[in-house]
């Protein structure tokens, strides 16, 4: 897609807004207090563990919950990111309901998002209890599995609400991450769309151009009246994989390169998946162990860099913005429900095909019910809250809505819609627009609603 194309105004589809403010006038005053939290989210050992299905049998990295819990005068807000591959359907609004209720707030305040790793469970209640229905169910975990995690997530937001501290200021930054992140859709001779995965070792895939990125990690620092850093969020758009497919927990190079940040400044980090639908990192990562340290360590150079060049900001007055959009569900025969139900009801497919299906069904039978686009603004930050897998167009265009601010995207809300694709996409075919549970019309949909919010 050319850049041009992300200046167009869409215009389909009227949208539901609603906004006000919440702060006092700007002054030298102004300021916000924060909390941070964290827990472990790791499943037990023994967890049906996506995308093989076996047994969780090694935890190699402690899969975490990390959040910052943002309080004005007249409301509070959580950012909070987990190290899980999806949240989805009834499950994320569980959990935003849960959290909500935690810090006496609206769910649409809450912002959670997954990092999207690959070692990392799915969750989807709706799905799991669909899969209990069949004969000869594949493994998946348990609802109460997640349940348990839940409760240990309030738990920490709880803990963490007496130590809301003053913020009076902000710090904002960026760096290029250099030979990590590369679009997944490649255009082959013949016109076709050929696929660059989050591993590859195919010399031409490899050998063709990085495509579309957006190539930087965004960080945003907030700041206690002391002078002293509070936490720093990154905001960074690719498929944060090296490999999988082997039953054990992991979060995988971002999060080696986050934990890494917090080791070296003693400052807690918190790191957001952006809109890496189509994106991932297979120009870089032939799927070995040593490609993946190489993947840390470019990732760790670029959140050092953008940390390095953080520059002071005012917080001014905060504004929050929500809007609902109805995806309508992909209608073709592969995503029809008659072969949906045949999916997952054929013991010869993969366990994660026949979950996959169960996960699609649930999505279709979800009636009408709207998915919340939010975005948080104070000063000259904007941080946007975006579901499924967004692609990187959608990251571009926000930034290109909101040119004089700085517009952090989170992607991996609710999972429910997966790929969010182009039009485009869709006539060229390939992976992401035949993996989509929405139609191609949702582009100009989710474009509508990135632009009330930000605007």
């Amino acid at each position: 897609m050319k850049r041009r194309d992300f200046l167009r105004i869409q215009s389909a589809g009227v949208l539901s807004l609603f906004s006000w403010s919440l702060a006092r006038q700007v002054s030298a005053d102004v300021y916000l207090r924060v909390a941070l939290f964290k827990c472990d989210a790791t499943p037990p050992l023994g967890t049906p563990w996506y995308p093989s299905y076996k047994p969780l049998d090694t935890i190699e990295h402690p899969l975490l919950a990390k959040g910052l819990i943002i309080e004005t005068d007249k409301q509070r807000y959580v950012l909070c990111a987990i190290d899980w591959c999806e949240i989805a359907n009834r499950s994320y609004y569980k959990l935003c309901e849960m959290i909500a209720t935690a810090v006496k707030t609206e769910p649409n305040a809450v912002f959670v998002h997954t990092v999207h790793q690959h070692t990392a469970p799915m969750c989807d209640a709706d799905a799991f209890d669909i899969i209990g229905t069949i004969q000869n169910p594949p493994p998946c975990p348990k609802n109460e599995v997640f349940d348990e995690i839940y409760r240990r997530i309030v738990q920490s937001i709880e803990s963490a609400l007496p130590q809301l501290m003053p913020c009076t200021s902000i710090e904002i930054g960026k760096a290029k991450v250099e030979r990590v992140a590369s679009n997944r859709r490649v255009v082959m001779p013949d016109g076709t769309i050929a696929t660059r995965s989050s591993s590859c070792k195919d010399p031409k895939l490899i050998e063709a151009e990085e495509g579309l990125i957006d190539p930087y990690v965004h960080t945003l620092s907030f700041v206690s009246k002391a002078g002293r850093p509070i936490v720093r969020l990154h905001y960074y758009a690719t498929h944060p994989q090296s490999f999988y497919w082997d039953p054990r927990a992991s979060y995988d190079f971002p999060g080696m390169a986050r934990e890494e940040m917090e080791k070296e400044e003693g400052v807690p980090h918190i790191y957001f998946t952006g809109c890496g639908g189509d994106i991932a990192g297979g120009k870089y990562n032939d799927g070995s162990p040593e490609a993946r340290q190489q993947l840390y360590q470019r990732m760790l150079e670029g959140m050092q860099k953008s940390v390095q060049s953080l520059q002071k900001d005012i917080i001014a007055e905060l504004q929050f913005k929500v809007t609902s959009v109805y995806f309508e569900p992909a209608n073709d025969k592969h995503h029809s429900k008659e072969n949906l139900e045949k999916m997952m009801n054929d013991t010869n497919q993969k366990h994660h095909v026949r979950i996959d299906s169960a996960m699609e069904l649930a999505w279709q039978n979800r009636t009408g019910q709207p998915i919340p686009i939010a975005g948080l603004h104070f000063g000259n930050v904007s941080i946007l809250s975006l579901p499924g897998e967004p692609m990187v167009e959608f990251q571009l265009y926000a930034q290109q809505c909101a040119p004089h601010r700085h517009v952090f995207v989170a992607g991996y809300g609710d999972c429910a819609p997966a790929y969010i694709c182009t039009e485009r996409s869709f006539k060229e075919g390939g992976y992401e627009p035949y993996a989509s549970h929405v139609v191609p019309a949702s582009e100009t949909k989710l474009k509508s609603a990135i632009k009330e919010v930000l605007l």
